[in-house]
């Protein structure tokens, strides 16, 4: 059975709601799916897409691609062994918020996009005299349903942001994810690209901002805690 930690310090004032502990195997091996599977998916489109349809596609899943190295780093440097530091401690909890706004996000806003372009391209798709060009309509957005169980781990507790930023700050963070990849897979589809461009920069940037605030926040946390935090009675020796 695991062990419950103090909610209540020597000081007498309540401790810091730290998250979990996390299988640091499990992220390191979602890091190195995310290094590879975007980076191949940005190749892809643009051998096969046109450039006027990518908006910023291929950008997202480069982002993606690169957060996940610097994931893997904060990762790697996961201890909770003697000498380990504060940092030390929350860096698997920070490699997943990395993972979580820097990698995931981008590529749930990039996929849409990706669909279309696939779907579409000419190179890919060889016309036949005499084929009737089917278009695929709004099954084309089946793609972006990926969003919802996203957004259900992070609104349901499951995500390193519920315990960053109280409750009301974490909704409104994730409503405005689910916002701005509506607006700019609607700008895409409509051809706006300098909407959609706009649109992405700005959700990009503000996971950006999310991430840094995080990270420090998990750090500060972790040295308010260990400060605080009541000492093991010492066992005497026999």
């Amino acid at each position: 059975m695991s062990k419950e930690r103090p909610l209540i310090g020597a000081n007498g004032l309540p401790l810091p709601i730290m998250p979990p502990e996390r299988d640091v195997r499990v992220w390191a091996k979602l890091t190195r799916v995310v290094v590879y599977t975007p980076g191949f998916l940005a190749l892809l489109l643009l051998k096969v897409g046109e450039p006027t349809g990518f908006g910023i596609t291929v950008e997202l899943l480069m982002l993606a691609s690169t957060a996940a190295i610097v994931a893997g780093l904060f990762i790697g440097t996961q201890s909770n062994e003697a000498g380990a530091d504060h940092s030390s401690r929350v860096a698997a909890w920070s490699g997943g918020l990395v993972l979580e706004l820097l990698c995931a996000v981008p590529i749930l806003c990039a996929v849409p996009g990706l669909f279309h372009e696939l779907a579409n391209s000419k190179l890919l798709h060889s016309t036949v005299q005499g084929a009737v060009a089917v278009p695929l309509g709004v099954t084309e957005l089946l793609p972006a349903v990926a969003i919802l169980p996203f957004m259900l781990y992070q609104l349901a507790g499951f995500g390193t942001l519920h315990y960053v930023v109280p409750r009301i700050v974490n909704w409104v963070i994730n409503l405005g994810i689910l916002g701005l990849i509506l607006g700019s897979t609607a700008a895409n589809r409509m051809g706006s690209f300098g909407v959609e461009k706009a649109l992405v920069s700005a959700l990009v940037i503000a996971m950006a901002l999310v991430v840094f605030y995080g990270v420090i926040k998990l750090r500060q946390m972790q040295i308010e805690f260990d400060a605080n935090a009541p000492q093991k009675p010492v066992k005497d020796a026999k």
